[in-house]
């Protein structure tokens, strides 16, 4: 008998100014709810306050523009009261105004809905941190002094510039001090301002954070100290239960923790436990669940404060939800008690549920059968020695987490810069950093390459450059009969150097850009014979990048023969022995995922969107810096010609499993030829498996979740290097696929 599953809604977006850190949110939550107990229902409100029951296909996007224009054409909008027949249970993966204040929770209260977390009052607390201070203060809690400085107040600054001096003054506030909102979370409009004559554009920025509404400002004192974050949970009798506090250390030469060290992969420094004493430690939390009870936090609080010196505890900022980020500090400290992701929501869900007196469906029973016993044994590397080893940290456990517990039995293997093996287990999963996790390593922790077919019947290479993709990890895993993902010794390592895949694929007959190698001996030289080299082929503005190197790693823009002087000099002076001058490409840039073996198949084509002419790493990481329209805006006969041009050069590299292949799609009128073209830039053997990357929006396209498309990857790898594998063929997989893009097999073969 089927058990009926809670419907479970994950209500993200919404009006505030953090809705890109909700939707990132929304999706872990999603990512990681456990089907077998709930059935997710993504709920999405616009910045307009529209309702959408959320695409799946739209949940593996980075950036809510990537998709919102579709909201009305292939989104389900619902209203607010058709969401109590659509849920049993609202999972609020939300943040900032309208969001964390008692607004969304006093409709859902209107709509008898139940939902996760702190109630209207304790929420409209929570979150105005003027009025907050004074419950802090009535209960004797250590917070920072400050004043308020109101919106008309600094509308009229110069008028009131004085009065303000003064009472900063009076208070014992001196400079640098913190502007910050009273109705904002994510570090965003906070500045630490180091003289008066900052002071007015500081307010102004806090005060109109907001666009179109100016809020009041605080100016408080600044803090020195341990700064931390201790998360508070309900335990399963409803006591309050404090998790392992997390030490922040922020960037050198930053003032604050800000927006993108919170959200950037292996930016800051995040210690968890945090580097003070029990009794310490002890006492912060006992401070946090004080602070918990008298603003009437519910079910999850994140406290932020300082510990000082002189051992005050001093409390900053009170949050009434946590961010929900693949690796926010909520999952960083319940890794501390041996719970992943899918454990700890789990956890909030079914304490509130057992609040509203909902009962959980019975678990299903494997009749006492050892399911391990079936299960193939998956190693994932990730980290390793080069410079993308942060986004391949991001990747790796983003493969951990969305492999099939039905069918896959996980294994978390960290490369340190060595790239010595060590198998890591949930606490260091979710550190925050390579650098974090290199620390924690322990002897008992290392595997030996001979080992590694012992423990493992398949290796997913969650590496990105440097030696875990140029053929070198493809070439030991070949010695020790390890089938693995992706592409082989051969075209891994041609894939690898830029300037050999565009001059092989130039041989064969596809369009690259003109471009030159320069060696870094023979630059310091005849630097003046190069420049005349390049001048007579390529004209400004010129590309400038490593061979060897991807993620936007050094990639520049020179718009004149001084300015790419400089760029290459900039790229010798980081190690590197080469750099890559090329052509600037106009056109439409896209980036096209590939699957398959022998019958490759281009999935749907993405924009990639750069603001500044240059793709950064920011745009392609950060949660809403970056833009991918997938499908790509171009005509159908332009979508064919990009799919048939991207298996064809997958075909003449050899790639296997997978790849992403960036290129420009000039039009008749952009083309020389005065014909469409599609110029090829490069070609990624191991693409980037970051939770909201490209490839996973464009297999969303064909309703490709990521678990089926990681199981895919690993599917076609089995097929590849494993002799013995007797799974399903490569043609009925294709044909799956196929049938999803409405093709025939003839066009692809």
């Amino acid at each position: 008998m089927q058990v009926k599953r809670i419907k479970v809604g994950v209500f993200m977006g919404g009006k505030s100014i953090e809705r890109e850190v909700s939707f990132n949110s929304g999706r872990t939550v999603c990512d990681h709810l456990d089907t077998q107990k709930f059935e997710v229902i993504p709920v999405f409100q616009t910045n307009k306050g529209l309702l959408y029951i959320l695409p799946w296909r739209f949940l593996p996007r980075g950036k809510i523009s990537d998709f919102e224009h579709r909201l009305p054409y292939e989104a389900k909008q619902v209203s607010w009261e058709e969401l109590k027949e659509l849920v049993d249970f609202m999972y609020l993966a939300v943040h900032g105004r309208f969001m964390e204040d008692g607004a969304l929770q006093g409709m859902l209260e209107i709509l008898n809905i139940p939902y996760l977390g702190t109630k209207v009052f304790g929420s409209a607390l929570t979150m105005d941190k003027i009025i907050q201070r004074d419950f802090l203060q009535m209960h004797n809690i250590d917070i920072p002094k400050a004043i308020v400085v109101l919106a008309h107040e600094i509308n009229n600054f110069k008028t009131n510039k004085d009065k303000t001096l003064k009472r900063l003054k009076e208070e014992n506030i001196n400079f640098p001090c913190v502007v910050k909102p009273h109705k904002e979370g994510s570090s965003l409009g906070i500045t630490v301002v180091y003289n008066e004559n900052d002071l007015e554009n500081a307010l102004i920025k806090a005060s109109n954070i907001t666009e179109g509404k100016s809020q009041p400002v605080l100016i408080e004192e600044r803090i020195q100290g341990m700064e931390f974050t201790c998360i508070v949970i309900n335990d399963k009798n409803g006591e309050a239960l404090p998790l392992s506090l997390t030490e922040i250390v922020k960037e050198a030469n930053s003032d604050i923790f800000d927006y993108e060290q919170k959200y950037m992969p292996g930016r800051a420094t995040k210690i968890t436990p945090a580097r003070c004493t029990k009794e310490q430690t002890k006492k912060i939390q006992e401070i946090c669940i004080k602070v918990m009870n008298i603003l009437e936090i519910k079910t999850i609080a994140r406290i932020d404060g300082f510990l000082t010196k002189d051992n005050r505890i001093i409390i900053i900022d009170p949050n009434s939800l946590s961010g929900m980020t693949p690796s926010s500090f909520v999952f960083r400290q319940a890794a501390e008690i041996g719970w992943n992701h899918t454990q700890l929501i789990n956890h909030l869900i079914e304490t509130d549920l057992k609040e509203y007196n909902l009962n959980l469906p019975l678990s299903q029973k494997n009749n006492g059968k050892d399911m391990n016993n079936s299960k193939i044994r998956v190693a994932v590397l990730m980290g390793g020695n080069s410079n993308e080893k942060e986004v391949s940290l991001d990747s790796g456990r983003n493969i951990m987490y969305k492999l099939s517990p039905d069918k896959y039995q996980p294994l978390a293997v960290f490369l340190n810069n060595q790239m010595q093996m060590f198998a890591i287990h949930q606490q260091l999963l979710v550190r925050n950093s390579t650098k974090e996790i290199e620390l924690a390593l322990q002897p008992n922790m290392k595997i030996e390459w001979s080992d590694l077919p012992k423990i493992a019947d398949f290796v997913f290479i969650g590496l990105h450059g440097g030696q875990g993709e140029n053929g070198c990890i493809q070439g030991a895993l070949e010695m020790l009969g390890l089938p693995y993902n992706g592409s082989g010794v051969f075209a891994s390592a041609l894939c690898m150097d830029k300037f050999k895949t565009t001059q092989f694929l130039k041989h064969k007959g596809f369009k690259v850009p003109e471009g030159f190698l320069i060696d870094k001996n023979d630059w310091q030289e005849k630097q003046e014979d190069i420049i005349k080299k390049i001048t007579s082929k390529i004209n400004a503005p010129f590309i400038i990048k490593p061979h060897d190197d991807g993620c936007s790693v050094m990639v520049q823009k020179a718009k004149d023969i001084n300015d790419l002087k400089s760029c290459i000099e900039n790229i010798f002076s980081k190690n590197k022995n080469y750099a890559l001058v090329e052509e600037c490409v106009t056109g439409m840039e896209l980036t096209v995922g590939v699957l398959g073996n022998d019958f490759p198949i281009a999935l749907p084509a993405s924009q990639a969107v750069a603001t500044k002419g240059i793709l950064s790493i920011e745009e392609k990481f950060l949660p809403g810096q970056g833009e991918n329209q997938t499908p790509a805006p171009i005509s159908q006969d332009a979508h064919k010609l990009v799919k048939k041009v991207m298996e064809d050069v997958y075909k003449a590299i050899g790639c296997k499993g997978y790849a992403r292949i960036d290129c420009f799609y000039q039009n008749a009128e952009q083309s020389s030829t005065g014909k469409d073209e599609v110029i090829i830039i490069e070609v990624n053997s191991l693409p980037g498996m970051t939770p909201a990357t490209c490839i996973f929006h464009q297999a969303a396209e064909i309703d490709l979740k990521p678990m089926d498309f990681i199981d895919l990857i690993i599917t076609l790898g089995l097929q590849e290097h494993h002799a013995d594998y007797s799974m399903q063929k490569e043609d009925i997989i294709i044909n799956q696929i196929m049938s999803k893009l409405n093709l025939e097999k003839s066009t692809i073969i």
